[in-house]
């Protein structure tokens, strides 16, 4: 669902890309004959192709906000990528002066990696890759100057995003002209690259731990206590009570981290001057109280089941 145009060559490099994500939601055969019908050029505007979608039973979501070019250190990075059941794939170019490399990576794993010093590039489906590359034969030379070339790219994007909803009309175009000649081209782009996995590898774990912690918390959300009795007053000291747990209640800190298993004495502060040993400790109506006259307890901890 991307066009990116790259020019790399002994000038630096000048990058264009559209900015368009599409989600899909509907039935896997449905979203088969949308795709063929959107990869053939028969869809050819925004509006067809959300009339063709509702016809077939397909949601559709467009968003021009993606950013699918990045400069990061002295190259320019461009990324299209396609998410799976389980993985996403993408495949990446990087160019600076007088080099680029082009990888694919699973996950944050490379499956390839290949380089070069100079070309035109071009990542996008094959329909608006056939329309780009048509355009380009008809507008660009190799005499022209890197930005004229980025006003070229970006007005080739724009042409290519009016025949097909494949490509958006919003477009970024990023250049590069650091000083290198073929050899610390590719140096550079091997340290860059590796650099860059590295923090894509972080970003996925980062995001693995997160979407932990959310499984956690609504786990232990489900386990929070809202009725029922908690334990009982062992111990007295003016408005403070340690009230012992009863079999089936742990006590839990904000980051879900146990502070007192079953059997073992939590903190409770009190207002009433009626509380003796032994009296138990309930919730009921989603408040925390003593049983026998429900007044009121507080505490500092989250009480859950087991």
């Amino acid at each position: 669902m991307s066009l990116i145009i790259a020019y790399v060559g002994k000038k630096g490099c000048v990058m264009a890309s559209d900015k368009r994500k599409i989600g899909y939601f509907g039935d896997k055969a449905n979203l088969e004959e949308l795709e063929k019908e959107l990869y053939h050029g028969d869809i050819n505007t925004d509006e067809d192709f959300f009339a063709k979608a509702s016809q077939l039973g397909i949601s559709i979501k467009i968003t021009d906000d993606a950013n699918k070019i990045k400069v990061v250190g002295n190259t320019i990075r461009g990324e299209v990528s396609t998410k799976g059941t389980f993985e996403t794939r993408r495949r990446r170019i990087y160019g600076t002066t007088n080099g680029y490399q082009i990888i694919t990576l699973k996950g944050s794993e490379t499956k390839s990696r290949n380089a070069g010093k100079s070309g035109l590039i071009i990542f996008g489906n094959e329909y608006a890759k056939e329309m780009a590359q048509t355009l380009i034969k008809r507008k660009w030379k190799a005499s022209l100057s890197l930005r004229y070339m980025g006003d070229i790219f970006e007005e080739i994007v724009a042409e290519v995003a009016s025949k097909t909803p494949t490509v958006g009309n919003k477009i970024d175009v990023l250049m590069q002209q650091p000083k290198f000649n073929e050899s610390e081209a590719q140096k550079h782009l091997n340290i860059t690259i590796d650099n860059d996995i590295k923090v894509l590898i972080k970003f996925r774990q980062d995001l693995t731990e997160q979407l932990v912690q959310q499984n956690l918390s609504i786990d232990m959300a489900n386990k929070i206590l809202d009725k029922g009795e908690i334990g009982q007053v062992v111990s007295i000291d003016g408005n403070m009570l340690f009230v012992q747990l009863n079999d089936k209640t742990q006590a839990l800190d904000d980051n879900w981290k146990q502070l007192a298993a079953p059997g073992q004495n939590v903190l409770m502060f009190t207002e009433s001057d009626n509380v003796e040993i032994g009296d138990k400790v309930v919730i009921e109506n989603e408040v925390l109280c003593l049983k026998k006259d429900k007044s009121s307890l507080k505490c500092d901890i989250i009480l859950c089941s087991l």
